[in-house]
């Protein structure tokens, strides 16, 4: 996938990996910093079948190794590729404002035709705030559609909001060819590389996180934090210059 090429061959030079952790929501993968991805675990897999290639040896590899399992057909390994990723990025924080993606979606999103990909917990202050919103779910929830249905959807929309998580299940080239030019693109969750490239994509807007004290982090982490509880991080939202 072209942008996985991309975003790896943007970071710097590689570095030893200080830890991994995978968590029942969240990845992390320690290295020049923290960074964070949802753990992907397949709905349905044979039990006893191998979901990480080799567990207990992760955190000896360099980290640009474990950023190439972003490439990987186990959405568990790709997870960790993910977070790999993120914490090899230097973020460019200068570019960032302080702001989730909740809050932008609800700001930009009055009287606009919202397509979400993902189903996140500002859902219902979505649907009284914009002028019709349609959640994209490969699970759907009640008033969510399916990703098929989605597509039609998305075509359609004023604004796409598609989850990180897209990058690890490999439909985020697919996604993205949806939009149209017209459309305002964003990336957002935890998983989003907070990098420009993105932006040679289409996407006007990314909006992730930065681990600013990577053992609170870990410990919420392990300790089965949702991303609303965890802490010792921060929601920060970059925009290409000509969007909005």
């Amino acid at each position: 996938m072209k942008i996985l090429d991309d975003l790896i061959t943007s970071l710097e030079d590689d570095v030893p990996t200080h830890e991994v952790r995978i968590g029942p929501f969240w990845t992390a993968v320690w290295s020049r910093a923290c960074g964070l991805a949802s753990t992907v675990v397949p709905p349905k897999h044979e039990h006893g079948s191998t979901l990480v290639e080799d567990p207990g040896k992760l955190a000896a590899a360099p980290a640009l190794d474990l950023a190439h399992l972003a490439f990987s057909g186990s959405t568990l390994e790709a997870s960790v590729g993910l977070a790999a990723i993120n914490s090899l990025l230097a973020v460019d924080e200068g570019r960032c404002v302080d702001l989730n993606a909740g809050r932008f979606l609800l700001e930009h999103g009055r009287s606009k035709r919202v397509a979400l990909v993902g189903h996140f917990p500002f859902v219902p202050d979505l649907r009284s705030a914009v002028g019709a919103l349609s959640v994209v779910e490969q699970e759907p929830q009640p008033g969510d559609v399916t990703a098929e249905e989605g597509e039609a959807l998305i075509d359609q929309a004023d604004i796409v909001a598609i989850t990180g998580s897209a990058f690890i299940n490999h439909t985020i080239g697919r996604l993205l060819s949806l939009c149209r030019p017209e459309s305002l693109v964003m990336v957002l969750g935890p998983t989003t590389p907070l990098s420009p490239v993105l932006f040679d994509y289409g996407v006007d807007v990314i909006s992730g996180t930065r681990v600013v004290d990577p053992q609170l982090a870990l410990r919420c982490l392990s300790e089965g934090a949702i991303f609303q509880q965890m802490q010792g991080v921060r929601l920060l939202t970059m925009q290409r210059q000509d969007a909005c």
